[in-house]
C-alpha cells in the first residue's frame, strides 16, 4: 500500500471509547516489547507516529490510526512481562477482549513475536489459539530480524512456525531497522481487508 495519509484517531481506555468508525481495522497485538509501535511505523512511513518506548509496559490504551482514510492500525496493550500490577494487566486482558471480540469492523489481528526469544511462549501460543477459537483472522509477523545472524535467523524462524502449527511461508519474517518484510505485511493485510469485504 502507498501511504499518503496516517493520522492519530484516539486513544480509548475501555471499548466503549473506541472511535465511531465504518473503515476496516487490522489490530497489532504482541508481548511488551515486541516492537508493535516500531512495525506500525515502518508500515506508514512515519518515525514517530505511534510512540515507542523501551520500557515494556508503556502502551496502555486502544489506540488507532487512520490511514489513507481507507483503514484503521489499532495499536493495542502490549501483554507478559511488563511490570504493572497484576490487577492493571487483568484490566488490559479485559479491554482487550472486549474489543477484538465486538469491534463489528475487525478485520485480522497481526500477531507479533520477537525473532530474539528462543520460540513463542505459552501465553503467545494460547493467545493464537483464542483468536483461532473465535475465527479472528491472524497475520503472525517475527519482528526484529535484523537483530540475527542469517543462519540464526533461519532456526529461529522455523521454530517459531513449527511451534505456532504453521508452514514457515505463513510467518512473515520483518524488521522495522531495514525494512524487510514491509511489503510483505502490507499484501497480507490488504488481503485480510479484501477477504471480509
Amino acid at each position: 500500500m502507498r501511504v499518503k495519509t496516517a493520522t492519530f484517531v484516539k486513544s480509548a481506555a475501555r471499548p466503549a471509547e473506541c472511535p465511531l468508525s465504518d473503515l476496516p481495522e487490522i489490530a497489532f497485538a504482541g508481548r511488551s516489547n515486541v516492537g508493535k509501535s516500531s512495525l506500525i511505523n515502518c508500515l506508514v512511513n512515519r518515525k514517530k507516529l505511534v510512540k515507542t518506548s523501551n520500557t515494556p509496559g508503556r502502551t496502555q490504551l486502544i489506540n488507532f490510526f487512520k490511514i489513507n482514510d481507507a483503514l484503521m492500525l489499532v495499536d493495542l496493550p502490549g501483554y507478559g512481562y511488563a511490570k504493572v500490577p497484576t490487577t492493571v494487566r487483568a484490566r488490559w486482558r479485559g479491554m482487550m477482549e472486549a474489543y477484538l471480540l465486538g469491534r463489528r469492523t475487525l478485520k485480522g489481528v497481526v500477531l507479533i513475536l520477537d525473532a530474539r526469544r528462543d520460540g513463542p511462549d505459552p501465553r503467545e501460543i494460547d493467545f493464537l489459539k483464542w483468536l483461532h477459537k473465535h475465527r479472528l483472522p491472524v497475520l503472525p509477523v517475527l519482528t526484529k530480524s535484523d537483530k540475527l545472524k542469517k543462519n540464526a535467523l533461519v532456526r529461529q524462524h522455523q521454530k517459531n512456525a513449527r511451534a505456532l502449527g504453521l508452514e514457515p511461508l505463513m510467518l512473515i519474517l520483518f524488521s522495522a531497522k531495514n525494512g524487510q518484510g514491509r511489503k510483505e505485511v502490507w499484501e497480507a493485510i490488504e488481503a485480510l481487508v479484501a477477504e471480509a469485504k
